[in-house]
């Protein structure tokens, strides 16, 4: 069977359905579209609200990569960075001919043509997507470059499911390329930014830095970036620690040494297990990552650090 040239009538594959993949899915099946999913943690102890989202939204469980690929015509790898290629080594034995795969994984160009390779082999159609912006504020609208031999025909098709993508490059590697070093400056900022506050909060010299910082880049509010940049850290942390060691492969295959990417990534990591161990407050509850004021997180951090001496 092949796949239809109406993506109104695709069978959508969620892979991974957590921020980005329940997104999608209301965003989907606002449309009608027929949805299915499948996430490693389905089979956890965390399976209970991804399957009350799926069981609200009216999305179809899959019991594995297998059986998602085996329905799909049209599947969205949305995982963490260090397993694109597994999801597609995972997905390649019972893809189905046609079977468009997109990769919007924050994964290196390298990554990315591994995962081709294996998808392509299997007789589906790998396509990179690189996600430009943080996905909540513009929902299954977030800007999208896509590369690969079938990008631009991808790229025709799926506006008609509600997506904003744009053709990069018949290249692989080359969309990938674009959001890994824009990672580097903005998953950077957000770990000097909790760095250079927590270290000013600290020293009582916030009010300062913050002037400072307002002198020189006038077009930015400090107050309102820092506890933005707090929250999405905390918060997705784990998440951003992964993709910024894409982002350090994505340096070194150049044969740069990724001396700044490297310490973001530690930082991101560091935070991502502060997080977890409940300095920030419980995860699900309302006061976990929601202060407006950075403040907050910072002296939280730092009653942390006093504890550990």
């Amino acid at each position: 069977m092949t796949v239809s040239s109406d993506p109104a009538q695709w069978q959508v594959g969620l892979i991974g359905y957590g921020e980005v993949g329940q997104i999608l899915a209301e965003d989907l099946r606002k449309q009608n579209v027929t949805v299915s999913t499948y996430d490693i943690k389905l089979d956890g102890a965390q399976a209970a609200p991804l399957r009350e989202h799926a069981g609200k939204f009216g999305v179809a469980l899959a019991r594995s990569h297998a059986d998602l690929a085996a329905r799909a015509d049209f599947i969205v790898s949305a995982v963490t960075a260090s397993q694109a290629v597994p999801v597609a080594q995972a997905c390649a034995p019972t893809l189905r001919a046609g079977c468009w795969f997109l990769d919007v994984n924050s994964a290196s160009p390298g990554a990315k043509r591994r995962a081709a390779a294996l998808i392509d082999g299997a007789g589906g159609r790998y396509v990179e997507g690189a996600v430009m912006t943080s996905l909540p504020p513009y929902r299954i609208k977030v800007p999208l470059l896509l590369g690969g031999s079938g990008a631009r025909e991808l790229a025709s098709l799926l506006p008609a499911l509600g997506f904003d993508a744009r053709f990069a490059s018949a290249e692989l590697g080359i969309a990938s390329a674009v959001k890994m070093c824009r990672s580097i400056m903005i998953k950077g900022m957000e770990a000097m930014v909790i760095e250079s506050f927590t270290t000013a909060r600290a020293y009582g010299v916030e009010e300062a830095v913050l002037a400072s910082l307002a002198e020189t880049f006038p077009g930015i509010n400090w107050e309102k970036q820092g506890a933005y940049f707090f929250q999405r850290v905390i918060e997705h942390g784990r998440r951003r620690a992964e993709e910024v060691r894409e982002v350090t492969e994505t340096v070194r295959e150049i044969g740069l040494t990724p001396w700044s990417s490297r310490g973001t990534a530690e930082r991101q990591a560091w935070m991502a297990d502060l997080a977890d161990a409940g300095v920030f407050g419980s995860r699900g509850t309302k006061d976990f990552a929601r202060s407006a004021d950075w403040r907050v997180e910072a002296d939280r951090i730092l009653e942390r650090i006093r504890q550990a001496k």
